[in-house]
């Protein structure tokens, strides 16, 4: 698609300003911790992430795009077996992949290995629109790495695969910012959608809360598997954000990149 990586950005850029804008205005709770070493690391952490994928597209030039086309031009993958209209196909990729993508989120909590990954995701000691790019480049990459594998096995469109991630960029930015939804309408929207009030309850300290709402876009997995939590135990402005043992570490770049390599 001509301009896909601009059209991307551009998306990106536009609704983390809107967020940022909305956080400041009609914040769902008061900061814990000043934004700015907060989004100084996590946009640290981001810049790295775009360098990983520079690196990666060296080892893998195809990436998932790339991979959508050439599974295309090979005819390979389960969609180039049925002769179905081109939007139900479209539908149905980017269903699919929010499924894989809240299947990966539930393995990172249980298999150890992936949680020292992903629990650079849940050391931030805050819940704000930066917290959706606070992930570490070695899990962004292994994430990229499963999904090449999905597109092959899938067989969809490039524009479906372009369309997800928009889909799951945008949705990962409005679940975790701290914006305040009136409550009618967020019940209405997170029987569809994953609102920032559902995610929160995945990043509390509490274990069982943080092992549950696995969803970044769709919020029927959650219900379909029995992960779901309405709401946290001691409420959005009792509950406490992060990690258990934590302290002013994830504030740091160099300590958030190396959180998975130690001993905690």
């Amino acid at each position: 698609m001509e301009n896909e990586n601009l059209i991307r950005l551009g998306v990106f850029l536009g609704l983390f300003t809107v967020l940022a804008v909305i956080e400041t205005i009609a914040p769902r709770r008061a900061r814990p911790v000043a934004r700015g070493s907060r989004w100084m690391t996590n946009w640290g952490i981001t810049i790295a992430n775009t360098l990983t994928m520079r690196i990666l597209a060296i080892a893998l030039p195809l990436l998932a795009v790339g991979a959508a086309i050439d599974a295309g031009r090979a005819e390979i993958g389960l969609l180039h077996l049925v002769d179905w209209p081109a939007w139900v196909e479209i539908t149905l990729a980017i269903v699919f992949f929010d499924f894989a993508i809240w299947f990966q989120h539930m393995i990172t909590h249980k298999i150890p290995l992936l949680w020292r990954l992903h629990r650079v995701h849940h050391s931030d000691r805050d819940l704000d629109v930066t917290t959706a790019i606070r992930f570490h480049p070695l899990e962004i990459a292994l994430s990229m790495i499963i999904k090449i594998g999905l597109v092959y096995a899938l067989g969809p469109a490039a524009i479906a695969i372009i369309m997800f991630e928009i889909i799951l960029n945008g949705t990962a930015m409005f679940n975790h910012a701290n914006i305040r939804i009136p409550d009618r309408l967020e019940r209405a929207i997170r029987w569809v959608l994953v609102t920032p009030d559902m995610h929160r309850v995945h990043h509390s300290v509490d274990r069982h809360e943080h092992d549950s709402n696995y969803g970044f876009a769709l919020s029927i997995w959650d219900r379909l598997f029995g992960t779901y939590i309405a709401q946290p135990k001691l409420g959005h402005d009792g509950m406490t954000i992060g990690l258990q043992w934590q302290d002013t570490g994830p504030l740091k770049l160099g300590w958030s990149l190396w959180l998975p390599f130690r001993r905690k």
